[in-house]
């Protein structure tokens, strides 16, 4: 829900020569009629959650190729992801909160302020193997909001909140606007997009959650962010950008909306790449399974 802010290299394959897209494979429309999409995740099984946010909703895509309404309200749930019990852990944008969704529905809220004051608006976040999770806070006003803006945070940062939450960390005070965030299935690394500076970077993780040797990734900026198994990093905004480990742009997806707000990989086998955009929720085949 931000304008796109720089330019890309428009690298496109042909489906039988992608790296990554399966041979003959092209964008597929799964669902319309949306006002925003935002936020997928895939559980265990393979079925898609997203958002439709200005309709408080959170929607279902099943492996079966249905699609329903799962939760409304939802807190205006903007970036989600599973956790190892099951449950859609959520950033909440509704009242600023952190929540936890168990499969039955029941709702837990993990954390609501930072040192007494708000936080500005939970975007994305990234749960690390042991259960940590860091967890992305630019402000962007939103109109349902009834607060003033001294009870909001001073700065736009990354926090992380340990398996145990029992402390919610700033690990960031350098960035203008982190958005987008995912982190390697090893743990050991986490990649954060500044889209108000238009850089995504990599970090080198710590067991204690602070975040070391911040690097340049690449000099594109991205709302939500997912990875493969062989390690590259897709980007959305203007469609979706793909960069290998090394930073190396290796696809660009054209899809036919305004704005990408997110993807990840789902369905039964992990190798269809689910994206939200805008109106719509559309899936590619890939020759590669997702990361998560």
């Amino acid at each position: 829900m931000v304008p796109f802010i720089c330019a890309l290299v428009m690298l496109h394959s042909k489906p039988g020569d992608s790296p990554i897209i399966a041979p003959g494979a092209t964008l597929q429309k799964l669902g319309g009629g949306f006002a925003f999409t935002e936020g997928p995740a895939n559980d265990a099984e393979g079925n898609v959650y997203f958002t439709d946010q200005p309709n408080d909703r959170i929607m279902k895509w099943s492996v079966d190729g249905s699609l329903e309404v799962w939760l409304k309200p939802c807190g205006r749930s903007n970036g989600m992801a599973f956790d190892k019990k099951g449950n859609l852990i959520t950033c909440a944008d509704d009242k600023n909160e952190l929540w936890s969704i168990s499969p039955s529905r029941k709702i837990t809220v993990l954390v609501n302020n930072f040192r007494g004051k708000l936080l500005n608006g939970p975007n994305d976040l990234w749960i690390r193997p042991d259960g940590g999770m860091y967890v992305t806070d630019p402000l962007y006003v939103r109109p349902y909001w009834k607060r003033e803006a001294k009870s909001q945070q001073t700065g736009n940062h990354v926090y992380f909140l340990p398996p145990g939450r029992h402390v919610f960390m700033q690990v960031t005070d350098d960035l203008n606007t982190p958005n987008g965030i995912i982190g390697t299935p090893d743990g050991k690394a986490l990649y954060v997009s500044d889209l108000g500076k238009g850089i995504t970077y990599r970090y080198m993780i710590q067991p204690s959650g602070l975040l070391l040797d911040k690097q340049q990734f690449c000099k594109l900026g991205s709302d939500g962010m997912t990875l493969d198994r062989d390690g590259n990093v897709y980007l959305t905004g203007k469609g979706v950008t793909v960069f290998d480990r090394t930073g190396q742009q290796i696809e660009h997806i054209d899809v036919p909306e305004d704005w990408v707000g997110h993807v990840c990989f789902g369905g039964k086998d992990h190798r269809t790449l689910f994206i939200t955009a805008s109106k719509g929720i559309y899936g590619l085949q890939m020759k590669v399974r997702g990361a998560y």
